[in-house]
């Protein structure tokens, strides 16, 4: 079990960045695979980034070259740099496990809001 505690929404005019923080109650050595999720307006929640214990990364194609993901084991938190931001990002970003399953159901945190203006 593992709490997760996002930060660093805000709103944004398009063009502009924001860097979201997802900071874990504990290590996040053990878990092999982080993502960033996104639920936009009346949308399912999406999976946008992806990162590896190795560093490996995978990116939706909505935002890939405009999002980076990281994680920094020492300090048990992932981060996502968001870049160009557009409109259509605008959504609540959350940050889970990512499982062959799917991500932990009993891991989601409160999010982040992220509103791009036009």
């Amino acid at each position: 079990q593992v709490q997760l505690v996002e930060s660093g929404g805000g709103l944004v005019q398009a063009g502009g960045s924001l860097r979201l923080s997802c900071a874990a109650s504990r290590t996040i050595s053990s878990i092999n695979a982080m993502g960033w999720y996104r639920q936009a307006p009346g949308k399912q929640r999406e999976l946008v980034a992806k990162i590896t214990n190795f560093g490996g990364t995978n990116y939706a194609d909505s935002v890939k070259g405009r999002f980076t993901i990281s994680r920094d084991n020492a300090k048990n938190t992932v981060y996502l740099q968001m870049n160009s931001l557009k409109p259509e990002d605008t959504g609540v970003y959350y940050c889970n496990e990512v499982t062959p399953f799917g991500p932990r159901r009993n891991y989601w945190g409160q999010g982040t809001q992220v509103t791009v203006s036009s």
